[in-house]
This record gives C-alpha cells, sequence and structure tokens, in this order.
C-alpha cells in the first residue's frame, strides 16, 4: 500500500511518501502555499502518478487537544480534496512532529536556515513513518 501525507501550512506544503511496501517514509520536495482548489488539483495528480492508495493530512491540534485555526484550515482543505480525488483521506493528529522533525535535522547538521526548505517534507516524513509503524504487524523471526 503506497500513502501521501501532507503537512499543511501557510507557506509550504509539506510532503512525503512510503516506499511500495509501506514500510518506510521519505520527504519529497514540498509545493509552495497556494489556492485550496490548484493545490488539491497538483497532489491528486502526484498522488495518481505514484500509485498511491490513502493520502495522510496533519490535523494540527493544540497540546490540549483543541483545534485551532491551522487546524481549521487544514479542515477546510481536507474538504476541498476530498471532491477533488477519489483516492481516501484521512486526517491525523501530527502534534509534535515539526519539533521532532527540526530536532532530527538539526542533529544532521542543518541549522535552523538550512532547515527552512526541509522542514515541512520532514514533518510530513515523522507524520508518515509514524503512521506506517503504527499500523505495520511486528516483526517476528522466521522461526516463531
Amino acid at each position: 500500500m503506497r500513502i501521501i501525507a501532507l503537512d499543511y501550512g501557510s507557506q509550504r506544503i509539506g510532503l512525503a511518501l512510503s516506499d511500495p511496501t509501506g514500510t518506510l517514509a521519505r520527504p519529497l520536495p514540498f509545493l509552495p502555499a497556494k489556492g485550496d482548489a490548484k493545490l488539491a488539483r497538483e497532489i491528486k495528480a502526484l498522488a495518481e502518478k505514484e500509485k498511491v492508495d490513502l493520502i495522510l493530512l496533519g490535523l494540527p491540534r493544540h497540546m490540549s487537544g483543541e483545534l485551532g485555526e491551522a487546524a481549521i484550515k487544514v479542515q477546510a482543505f481536507a474538504a476541498v480534496l476530498g471532491q477533488t480525488t477519489t483516492i481516501p483521506l484521512k486526517l491525523i493528529d501530527e502534534r509534535l512532529s515539526t519539533v521532532q522533525a527540526s530536532r532530527q535535522l538539526h542533529e544532521a547538521g542543518k541549522n535552523t536556515r538550512a532547515q527552512r526548505g526541509q522542514i515541512d517534507s520532514e514533518a510530513a516524513a515523522v507524520l508518515l513513518q509514524g503512521y506506517l509503524d503504527s499500523t505495520s504487524p511486528p516483526f517476528l523471526p522466521d522461526d516463531a
């Protein structure tokens, strides 16, 4: 199962794609933010090209779990995307994905300025990898 994840932001849309086995997530180049209808068409085209079976869209919640202004914008985009494509769409909690992505980039030697062009797609990859890890069965050795 191939999955694409989106980290929807006001400036950039981070993208990540799973491998064909649904095991590993890798970041893709981000898309600049633009009108939701145009963005939805671009994502639909990318998802069809990559033969995606599911689109994950990060839903930014406050630490309390409440939805804020950013989450409302994501929900509005999800409605547009859902009308644009027949590929199933799932909203998932993205709390702390950007923090974790920033930490990973920093550990890889990227300073804050160097992270700017990568952080959104890295956050999408963190989101996707978490989803893949939570839905895959545990590894069992052959002799188990």
